[in-house]
């Protein structure tokens, strides 16, 4: 077999012309797939780092919200202390009861009442 012969054989069976034309289409098909994978990853990419920049600000300002919330929570209890509320009644011209009396649901009254008074020895017992 002549070389002539091999070459005609080879030829018959690869078709001329028409693969080239069906490649660049699907060439082309795989560009635009990368493509628009390539796009997409990126755009997701800069919507987690928005998210994440976002995240931090949100972490920021919570623990700032913390930290105001604790000072005044602080705040509360200073006014709430039983000395700072003594001082508080004192201002207001307000003195400490006597011996309390209480009423049963029968309408009988139990210990013996006496009139709240501003003498410091009435303070003591």
């Amino acid at each position: 077999m002549s070389a002539q012969q091999r070459l005609s054989r080879l030829a018959r069976l690869v078709p001329a012309g028409a693969s080239t034309a069906a490649r660049a289409p699907f060439v082309l098909l795989v560009v635009l797939i990368l493509g628009a994978g390539l796009l997409g990853l990126l755009l997701l990419n800069a919507s987690v780092n928005q998210g994440s920049f976002r995240l931090s600000k949100l972490e920021k300002q919570t623990d700032e919200l913390t930290d105001e919330q604790q000072a005044l929570q602080q705040e509360v209890d200073s006014y709430s202390a039983p000395g700072a509320l003594e001082k508080r009644a004192r201002d207001l011209g307000l003195v400490p009861g006597g011996t309390p009396a209480f009423l049963e649901h029968d309408g009988t009254v139990k210990g013996k009442p006496e009139k709240a008074t501003g003498d410091p020895q009435q303070e003591e017992r």
